[in-house]
């Protein structure tokens, strides 16, 4: 049976956390996550983390809070942006490939190789063709990756696009912040709708059962967090056997 189309504009963006409740609940969790990176490393499991959004959905918070107290000597975080020469010059994937963690190490992609189905496609970076044959070249890549015992969870934070504006502006406002919007940034956001709908077919074509989407609703940065959070520990938790 086919599964229901992802809506993201239909979301629920009401929920939150206290700011209590948040503080508890964050060093609970980082100290437990800790923990099972040392467990990782002991029984050689490489995982791989994947994190996905609209431009100013809070991915660098999550990761953030997913790292900032785990052994940074296993661990590495990937802000993946527009190619090199010497990567335009292979396939897309070939620089994922150089990514890969070893086994018990960690690495987390603030972007990731499904940029070929969103940003390249809506862009005009790729062909038609050559987008529509990504769908199942990732989902290849990906049960490669998870038939050889990587542990993968990939995530969706998502939020409004009036919400977007919002932190568009405090960004610019800001001057410890405001290199982080530019007009690029700006520029996506006039297309908003087809971001949107890319991400859609790309939850549809790649949602599946050995690698699935977690979509989190982002508008409350506090929330996404720890939903993040434990997403991550549950499924590692999966991966060592508790």
């Amino acid at each position: 049976m086919p599964k229901e189309r992802i809506r993201l504009d239909e979301l629920n963006q009401e929920k939150s956390v206290t700011p209590e409740d948040y503080k508890s609940q964050v060093k609970k969790l980082q100290l437990e996550l800790l923990n099972m990176q040392l467990e990782l490393l002991e029984k050689k499991i490489p995982v791989i983390i994947v994190i996905e959004g609209p431009d100013a959905a809070g991915k660098g918070g999550a990761i953030k809070r997913l790292t900032e107290n785990l052994d940074p000597r296993i661990l590495r975080v990937y802000s993946i942006n527009k190619p090199t020469d010497e990567e335009l010059a292979r396939h897309y994937m070939w620089r994922f490939w150089t990514k890969v963690p070893p086994r018990g190490h960690i690495a987390i992609y603030d972007r990731s190789w499904y940029g070929r189905v969103l940003v390249e496609r809506v862009e005009g970076f790729c062909t038609e063709t050559e987008w529509k044959r990504a769908y199942a070249e990732i989902n290849e890549f990906e049960r490669l990756l998870t038939d050889d015992g990587t542990v993968l969870v990939k995530f969706w934070l998502h939020i409004t696009k009036d919400e977007q504006l919002v932190r568009f502006k405090r960004r610019a406002a800001d001057p410890y912040k405001h290199w982080k919007i530019g007009d690029e940034d700006w520029r996506n956001r006039k297309r908003w709708d087809e971001h949107i709908q890319a991400a859609e077919d790309m939850f549809e074509k790649t949602d599946t059962d050995t690698a699935p989407w977690n979509v989190i609703p982002a508008n409350f940065k506090w929330y996404a967090r720890i939903k993040t959070l434990k997403v991550v520990i549950r499924a590692l938790a999966k991966a060592l056997g508790k």
